[in-house]
């Protein structure tokens, strides 16, 4: 009998905290199943680049188990140090100055894992379910190597399946056999590419399933909207300029876009922040 079990992938350094903690909530708190949840964490210690280039805590995994596992006994979360890894096939890339961070880089080694099944759900940090993730986990993926939603200013700017990587779900099984993921890590090696690890998996797609706006919404939130990405996006007023909001910034979520709908998930998460802060002080 196959064990049912839906497996999310994160990854980063110890600043992805606030951002991994909140998405773990909206997940739990807008799904309704007795599924169990398995969070994997992929992490490096990269301090010679930069001095807070530092992994995962076990004190945060830890954490994050223990508030996992309130909602179901059966939730764990798993922490990877995918360090050896990175040093072996990135060190002095090309790419190693990503546009965001090298971390964007380490879910290229999803297949190195046997732990990691044959389907998994990789998630930027600074994403909040607004709607239940089984909308988006059960989507058939016979034949594809993964599903994804356009890129909400690619689709405009390169083409109109242009898709955004911060959330992918992956067939593992088809993965593995194609070898995507070797791709990828080819081309992060061989050549500097505007998006690093996005570009790199676009050039080594065989085939992708490419799935509606509403599966990772990077600048509304409408009631039909599963994903909302609080990716940096362009603002018209009172000029035209950039802004990074992320979920975690409560107060700008509330005063810059008006959203209240996640209030329940941002309460719970200030309290066991606060929680968090007192426990590591007196560690």
């Amino acid at each position: 009998m196959i064990k049912k079990m839906i497996d999310i992938l994160f990854c980063g350094n110890e600043g992805v905290f606030d951002g991994v903690l909140t998405c773990i909530l909206s997940i739990l708190k807008r799904t309704d199943t007795e599924e169990p949840f398995t969070f994997h964490l992929f992490t490096m210690d990269l301090t010679r680049l930069k001095p807070d280039y530092v992994p995962i805590s076990s004190s945060q995994k830890d954490f994050l188990d223990e508030v996992v596992k309130k909602y179901n006994q059966k939730n764990t979360t798993v922490l990877y140090d995918v360090t050896e890894y990175y040093e072996k096939y990135f060190a002095g890339c090309p790419n190693e100055s990503a546009y965001c961070s090298p971390y964007t880089l380490i879910r290229l080694f999803a297949d190195k894992f046997d732990s990691i099944p044959d389907k998994l759900l990789y998630l930027d940090a600074d994403i909040m379910f607004n709607r239940d993730i089984r909308l988006l986990w059960e989507i058939p993926l016979d034949g594809y190597e993964y599903a994804a939603a356009p890129d909400h200013y690619g689709k405009y700017l390169i083409n109109p399946h242009y898709i955004n990587a911060g959330v992918i779900l992956f067939n593992m099984k088809m993965c593995r056999q194609t070898k995507i993921f070797s791709g990828a890590r080819g081309w992060i090696r061989r050549k500097k590419l505007t998006f690093a690890d996005q570009s790199a998996l676009i050039r080594s797609t065989t085939r992708k399933k490419v799935l509606p706006q509403r599966y990772n919404d990077q600048k509304f939130l409408h009631p039909h909207t599963i994903i909302r990405h609080f990716s940096k996006r362009l603002f018209w007023l009172p000029y035209p300029h950039t802004d990074n909001i992320k979920q975690w910034h409560i107060d700008k979520v509330h005063s810059v876009f008006g959203y209240h709908q996640f209030d329940d998930i941002l309460d719970e998460y200030s309290r066991l922040k606060e929680k968090y802060k007192k426990r590591d002080q007196n560690i």
